[in-house]
C-alpha cells in the first residue's frame, strides 16, 4: 500500500516532488504511533488510517480512506449517527473530547475503544476536519493504573520506595524512603548510595547487581545498614527489601533501566527478636550450668563451671577475685579464663598475692558500690587501648569490662569480670543482667567452698 494512500495525500505527486517526500513522513509516523489514529475531513470522510487502528478493528488503510464516517462499516447503523455526531463535535469544540464508543470489527465483533479527537485547523484557521486517536478501553485503563500505581507509590506509600539506575545510583526517590536515608528527596537523585550508608553497602549493592544482571531473588532480604547522620552521626537500621528489574518496555530486546528498591524499617521488630532469642540462650546456658555444677564434688570448681557456661556468646574471657581483706579492700585471683587459645577457665592456687589493682580500678568500684560496673577503653584504639587492658591486668586485647560483685549470705565476697574484645560490641544494661545472674552462682559456689573473706 502506498504511503499516500495512508496519509490521504493524492497520487498525483511523482516520486521526486517535494510533496512525495512529506508524505511518506507523515506515514511513517502514523504508522509508528502506539495509539490508533484516524482522521475526518469538514465532511466526514475518512482521511487518515494507521496501522494500529487497522490491528485493533481488522479495517486496512485502502478500505477504511475515503469512506464518510463510520457508518454501515466500523459502528451498528443504530450508533452510526451518535457516534458520527459526537466526532465532528470535536471541530467546535475547545480542547480534546474523551468518549467512549463501541466499534465493529472487520469480522463482526464489537471492540469498546475510549477516543480522544480534536479539531484539526485549516490554513485559514478555521477548522478542516477533526482526528481521533482510541485505543482498546482495557489497555487504557491497565495504562491509567499503572500510572495511578507509580504515582501512589512515590507520594502517598508507607514503605521507602528508591528506583535506582544502572550505575547504582538513586534516580527517583519516594517522601518515605528520603526520611529514611535522612535526606531531601531531590538531595539523594544521582548521589552514590556510600554517601549515604556507611556499613552494609557492599551487601545492598551486592543484592542491587544482582538484580539487575541475574534477576528478582525468590524472597524479600532483610539488610542491616548503618547510616551516615549529619554532624558525623551514625544510626544502625534493619531494612525488609524487595527488588524488581526494570526493563524498558519499547525496546526489542530487554533493557535494564535499573532496579526498583522497595523497602521497610523493620528495625524494631528485628531488635525485640533478637533480645528475645538472646533471653531464651541465656535462660538455656543458666540452667545447664547449673546441672553441670551439681555434678561437681569441689564448689570451687562449680564457680568456674558457671564462668565457662558464661562465657559462650557473652564474651571472650573473664576473672573471678575474691575479696580477703575490706579495709581496705584487697583482691586475689581465684579464677580465670585462658588468654591464648579457648579453653576451661583454670583455678588459681589457693593463697595467691593480691593483685595490685590501682586506685579506681573498675574491680574496686565494683567491690565498693556492691554493684555493677562497666568500663571501656579510650575510642582511639591502638597502644591506648592495649596500655589500658595492661593497666589493669586484664588480657591482651580487652577493650570492654563488665565487674559483677560477688555476694552470698549478706556479705561481699568478690567480684567477676566479664571482658570483650574489640569485635565485640560495648556492655549494655541487659548484659549487666544476665552477669548479676550469673554472679549470684558464682557467689553460692565460693561460700559454699569456704573461699570468702573469713575462708580465703
Amino acid at each position: 500500500m502506498s504511503a499516500s494512500r495512508r496519509s490521504g495525500t493524492a497520487d498525483a505527486l511523482g516520486p521526486d516532488e517535494p510533496g512525495r517526500d512529506g508524505a511518506d513522513l507523515l506515514a511513517a509516523l502514523l504508522d509508528g504511533m502506539d495509539a490508533a489514529l484516524c482522521a475526518f475531513d469538514a465532511d466526514g470522510v475518512v482521511t487518515h488510517w494507521n496501522r494500529e487502528a487497522e490491528r485493533i478493528l481488522g479495517w486496512t488503510a485502502a478500505e477504511a480512506v475515503g469512506r464518510t464516517g463510520f457508518a454501515g462499516w466500523a459502528v451498528r447503523s443504530a450508533d452510526a449517527d451518535e457516534v458520527q455526531g459526537r466526532l465532528l463535535a470535536a471541530m467546535h469544540a475547545p480542547g480534546r473530547q474523551v468518549h467512549e464508543f463501541a466499534l465493529v470489527t472487520k469480522d463482526g465483533g464489537r471492540v469498546l475503544v475510549r477516543t480522544q479527537s480534536a479539531a484539526v485547523p485549516g490554513p485559514d484557521g478555521k477548522p478542516a476536519g477533526v482526528y481521533c486517536a482510541f485505543s482498546e478501553v482495557h489497555a487504557q485503563i491497565d495504562l491509567e493504573r499503572s500510572i495511578a500505581l507509580s504515582e501512589a507509590l512515590f507520594e502517598d506509600a508507607v514503605w521507602g520506595v528508591v528506583l535506582v539506575d544502572a550505575d547504582l545510583r538513586p534516580a527517583v526517590v519516594n517522601a518515605h524512603a528520603a526520611r529514611a536515608l535522612g535526606s531531601g528527596r531531590s538531595a539523594l537523585l544521582g548521589r552514590p548510595l556510600g554517601d549515604l550508608i556507611a556499613q552494609g553497602l557492599e551487601e545492598l549493592e551486592g543484592a542491587l547487581s544482582h538484580v539487575l544482571s541475574e534477576g528478582v531473588p525468590p524472597a524479600p532480604m532483610e539488610v542491616w545498614v548503618t547510616l551516615r547522620l549529619p554532624e558525623d552521626g551514625q544510626e544502625r537500621r534493619c531494612w525488609r527489601s524487595g527488588f524488581v528489574r526494570l526493563s524498558s518496555p519499547l525496546a526489542e530486546e530487554p533493557v535494564p533501566l535499573g532496579v526498583g528498591w522497595l523497602f521497610q524499617d523493620v528495625t524494631e521488630a528485628k531488635l525485640v527478636e533478637q533480645e528475645a532469642a538472646q533471653l531464651r540462650f541465656r535462660a538455656n546456658q543458666l540452667h545447664r550450668a547449673a546441672r553441670a555444677a551439681a555434678e561437681c564434688e569441689d564448689p570451687a570448681e562449680a564457680a568456674t563451671v558457671h564462668l565457662d557456661f558464661a562465657l559462650a556468646g557473652f564474651a571472650d574471657h573473664a576473672v573471678i577475685d575474691l575479696l580477703v581483706s575490706e579495709e581496705p579492700p584487697r583482691l586475689v585471683r581465684a579464677a580465670e579464663t585462658p588468654s591464648g587459645a579457648p579453653g576451661a577457665s583454670l583455678l588459681v592456687t589457693r593463697g595467691a598475692l593480691p593483685v595490685r589493682y590501682a586506685e579506681g580500678h573498675p574491680a574496686l568500684q565494683c567491690v565498693d558500690r556492691a554493684g555493677s560496673v562497666r568500663a571501656g577503653a579510650p575510642e582511639r584504639g591502638g597502644a591506648d587501648a592495649a596500655r589500658w587492658a595492661a593497666d589493669r591486668q586484664w588480657p591482651e586485647g580487652s577493650v570492654y569490662a563488665l565487674c559483677a560483685v560477688l555476694r552470698s549470705r549478706g556479705r561481699t565476697l568478690g567480684v567477676v569480670t566479664f571482658l570483650r574484645g574489640a569485635s565485640r560490641a560495648r556492655f549494655e544494661r541487659g548484659d549487666a543482667m544476665y552477669a548479676e545472674s550469673v554472679a549470684v552462682r558464682i557467689a553460692a559456689a565460693v561460700d559454699l567452698a569456704g573461699l570468702g573473706p573469713d575462708g580465703a
